[in-house]
């Protein structure tokens, strides 16, 4: 039953987009932050300087917001999580309202970049609690020596462990028994990798943060609406962001 339902809520209106099979929009404004009332809201990390857009050439603004939108209204559906579906929220890595939030997600962290206070106040988020998912990135774009030479200032003695398919986060609500299956929207030749990065570096403690390296599941909940990929793939996406979000909320 919940994999029926994880694309039911999406379907409705398709019609037409499907006809269009889009996959291009255009640049989007970015919205006020929805004032904090308790409710999970989708929180995506900004690096580098504010702008009044999101677009293309700005790679953390990716998927914006029709990703989050879709992926919420996923979470509202299959979950009793009740978020915000059109509120999103976007914090600077040393913005104190981060803290408020228990999830928090980066896209195209292969051109991530920090200062020395970003590092300090991410750090704190992560030790207090906080679970991030970095999502959009692979060896052609970023790759992951940089950035995990970034996330090295965050947490210097942090080590990344190889995900597969026995770790709970992919047993927390949908059963996905071997996510490297899954395969990235682009050049399918890369390979998925799971990685995860542990509280204490210790694998019995608590999970910190994940990174989808070569692929993008955002890029699936994004143009969900559109026909541009299979059903099927678009629920494989939509089940690893359901997973993510009640493992977070759970440990």
């Amino acid at each position: 039953m919940r994999q029926a339902l994880v694309v039911v809520a999406l379907l409705a209106g398709t019609v037409s987009a499907l006809a269009q099979g889009q996959r291009f929009r255009y640049a989007e404004p970015i919205r006020p932050n929805a004032p904090y009332d308790g409710k999970f809201t989708f929180v995506r990390l900004r690096y580098g300087p504010p702008t009044q857009y999101a677009m293309q050439r700005i790679p953390w603004s990716h998927d914006y917001p029709t990703g989050e939108r879709h992926f919420m209204q996923i979470m509202n559906e299959v979950t009793l999580l009740a978020p915000h579906i059109e509120e999103t929220n976007i914090h600077a890595l040393n913005d104190p309202e981060l803290f408020r939030h228990p999830v928090a997600y980066m896209a195209e962290p292969g051109f991530w970049t920090l200062t020395e206070t970003e590092a300090a106040s991410f750090r704190a988020y992560l030790q207090k609690g906080g679970f991030v998912i970095f999502d959009d990135f692979a060896e052609n774009r970023g790759g992951w020596g940089y950035f995990a030479a970034q996330m090295s200032h965050v947490l210097p003695e942090g080590r990344w462990v190889e995900l597969d398919g026995t770790h709970p986060i992919f047993h927390s609500f949908f059963e996905i028994p071997a996510p490297e299956k899954f395969e990235p929207p682009y050049d399918r030749s890369f390979r998925p990798v799971y990685l995860g990065m542990f509280e204490n570096n210790d694998p019995a403690k608590r999970l910190i943060a994940i990174a989808n390296y070569n692929n993008d599941i955002s890029e699936y909940w994004e143009f969900s609406d559109t026909g541009f990929a299979p059903v099927s793939d678009t629920n494989e996406a939509y089940k690893l962001g359901v997973n993510y979000i009640i493992y977070a909320m759970t440990h």
